[in-house]
């Protein structure tokens, strides 16, 4: 597993254990996003992957503001404002963050009202997950290996109606990949081998 995809496992963990308590967060994973601190940090930058790192991280995302991190893994801030430049008609300032955030990079959203962890890359809405679905935590791994391959190349112009789940493609039990066709959706699964990662999950498929 490259680091990218070792990151947002750990990422999409903590946010469907934050979303199904109904905290609202944003993770971002970029080197590039522009941001300004909401307060002054009292945590130095640590590593992900470090000893204690996903309990400090379920911690501080909860707070205002996004935590960012870079492509190496390294959370360098917290409660940081985003120079947001889209909006996301519909939905309040997390998501409008989230979508500008995300250029160059991605960006994990939970959204406390609806507890739904919503998923932006290279500028794009991709994909959700319904983290009260039984056993969801289990088809992160499908969920990575997907995000490694989507982006601006795969993934169509996606307006606000797509949070509609007849608007996505059910990708498995809990998860809708929007943007993309189904045909597009299926050479995906094919290049991964999705269905050993599935099996491996104990995840009924055709």
């Amino acid at each position: 597993m490259k680091k990218s995809e070792k990151i947002e496992k750990i990422l999409l963990e903590i946010a469907i254990q934050l979303a199904r308590e109904g905290k609202g967060a944003l993770f971002v994973v970029n080197d590039k996003v522009k941001y300004k601190r909401l307060f002054q940090q009292r945590i130095k930058p640590f590593s992900v992957f470090s000893k204690g790192a996903q309990k400090i991280l379920k911690s501080i995302a909860p707070l205002d503001g996004a935590v960012i991190i870079t492509s190496e893994g390294i959370v360098k801030d917290y409660g940081a404002m985003i120079e947001t430049k889209k909006t996301f008609k519909g939905f309040g300032t997390r998501h409008s963050a989230a979508f500008t955030a995300s250029e160059g990079g991605i960006a994990i959203l939970c959204s406390e009202e609806e507890k739904k962890v919503r998923i932006f890359k290279d500028g794009k809405y991709v994909m959700q997950l319904d983290p009260l679905q039984k056993g969801v935590e289990a088809k992160v791994p499908a969920v990575v290996s997907v995000l490694e391959v989507i982006g601006a190349g795969t993934v169509g112009t996606v307006g606000v109606m797509t949070i509609a789940p007849h608007a996505g493609i059910a990708f498995l039990p809990g998860v809708l990949i929007f943007g993309v066709s189904y045909y597009a959706l299926k050479k995906i699964a094919e290049t991964l081998n999705l269905k050993e990662l599935l099996r491996k999950a104990k995840i009924k498929i055709d």
